[in-house]
């Protein structure tokens, strides 16, 4: 027996009981109705997914009846019945929500498939706004994080992209540094972000499958296209194409990338008629594209066509007082994902991150936190299960606090004073970063140009940050 439930209204008796017949032994649960009141009276108690409405009824207007249910469940199923005679009649209904209408007479079978298909794009319609839903939290739960100088003014890029609705955009940085994170924002907040963001990585995909991939192909292009495939830039509609990693991309894709943005249009393998889209690209590489351009390995006309609204997002060596605030978001993340209770890291662990200079960026530091959580059990994170490599970069005072030109600075670890504790009931980031800051001052005997170069920020800044914070010159 199936769950949904149908309401049939109609005044006629034999349409009645030929579709409470019909969709009984298709397995729904059926109710009838012979008039709009008792219609009424039946959605209130019945609750139908599915209403087979009559356009005529004695007491009713099956138009007015069919706006107020909706108006009560904007998700339930109406399909009309009218005679053919009153075609304009279905059109107003169609246009005031109906999934459909039938014709009387009318085949039974017709109507059930009509139930069955409308029901089937409900299904598809409710699937596609959870996997929405998942996205938006995904992206929520992956978002950008930092306040430092450098990360605020990528923050403004991605406002200025987004709201500008800029056609093309090039994110450069190191691996890890979050360049489809920024892809995403700027796809999210932009009024393209009710249409699909695509993803595509130049350097997985073989060249004789990404001009397939990217623009699809009409049936007989080759010899095992038996129908037509659409390709990524028509999926996307008016929605974002990333296009990840497209230093590596071939040079004849590179020309073709070059007239969708020039032209908005394209072909599809074997067609002979340009398909235009309106789709924004997105393009990020880890590659220095100016000099692959002086090396003929990339075409300088794409790369000033892409490199109209630049984005170059720091390492994270660049940008090392967002690690504890990275730390905690990953904390609290993973705490999320795997049911721990980790409150935080302690002093000696939060000293290695510090002085680790991360190579593979912010990825590499999620990574380290999350295999970290993994193996300690514990609601206080300690080095333990910290890698070699970051464990010897932390005994080391050579980054991080020593002086330009390889300047010494005083004898004591500006992090191993002990200062940054991580009591059992948690810590704000506002109390970790004024101690970092209170170290740096003490590491350099008060000198705030030191001290600044020590945090990697500006001596106005820091100037900023100890007025903020309460710290005396």
């Amino acid at each position: 027996m199936s769950s949904k439930r149908v309401l049939v209204v109609d005044d006629e008796h034999l349409i009645r009981w030929s579709l409470v017949r019909a969709l009984d032994g298709a397995g729904f649960q059926v109710e009838a109705a012979e008039t709009g009141a008792e219609a009424r009276a039946k959605y209130r108690e019945f609750r139908p997914h599915v209403i087979l409405l009559d356009i005529c009824l004695p007491d009713a207007n099956g138009t007015d009846l069919l706006q107020e249910f909706k108006a009560d469940d904007k998700d339930l199923v109406v399909i009309m019945i009218t005679a053919h005679s009153d075609a304009d009649s279905a059109v107003r209904a169609l246009t005031a929500g109906a999934a459909d209408y039938v014709g009387k007479p009318f085949d039974l079978e017709d109507v059930l498939h009509s139930i069955e298909q409308a029901l089937e794009k409900q299904r598809l319609r409710d699937e596609n706004a959870y996997f929405r839903r998942v996205l938006k939290e995904k992206f929520d739960r992956d978002s950008l994080v930092g306040n430092c100088p450098k990360m605020i003014e990528i923050y403004k890029l991605i406002k200025v992209a987004a709201d500008a609705d800029a056609k093309t955009v090039l994110i450069t940085g190191g691996s890890g540094t979050g360049k489809e994170l920024v892809a995403r924002a700027i796809h999210m907040h932009s009024p393209r972000s009710k249409d699909p963001f695509i993803d595509v990585n130049c350097a997985a995909i073989p060249e004789s499958l990404l001009e397939n991939e990217l623009f699809g192909h009409e049936r007989g292009a080759y010899t095992d296209a038996s129908h037509k495939q659409k390709g990524i830039f028509e999926m996307a509609g008016a929605g974002t194409v990333f296009l990840d990693e497209i230093g590596d991309m071939p040079i004849g894709m590179q020309a073709k990338i070059l007239k969708v943005i020039e032209n908005r249009r394209y072909r599809r393998l074997g067609g002979e008629d340009d398909v235009i889209s309106d789709a924004r690209i997105v393009a990020a590489t880890n590659q220095n594209l100016p000099l692959l351009v002086k090396e003929g390995k990339f075409r300088a006309d794409l790369f000033y066509r892409l490199n109209v609204m630049p984005i170059v997002l720091p390492s994270l060596v660049e940008r090392k007082m967002d690690i504890p605030q990275l730390v905690a978001y990953f904390i609290n993340r993973f705490n999320g994902e795997y049911g721990c209770n980790v409150e935080g890291v302690d002093a000696q662990t939060m000293h290695h991150l510090m002085a680790y200079n991360w190579p593979g960026n912010v990825r590499e530091l999620r990574n380290t936190i999350e295999r970290a959580m993994m193996l300690d059990r514990n609601k206080t994170l300690t080095s333990q299960h910290l890698s070699s490599e970051i464990i010897n970069a932390g005994k080391s005072n050579n980054d991080g606090c020593g002086g330009e030109g390889g300047e010494e600075g005083p004898e004591e670890d500006c992090f191993s004073s002990g200062l940054i504790r991580l009591p059992k009931d948690g810590i704000s980031l506002d109390e970790v970063e004024k101690q970092l800051i209170q170290m740096a001052l003490k590491r350099w005997s008060g000198n705030q140009t030191k001290a600044a170069e020590c945090l990697r920020m500006s001596r106005d800044t820091l100037r900023y940050r100890m007025k903020k914070f309460g710290i005396p010159k």
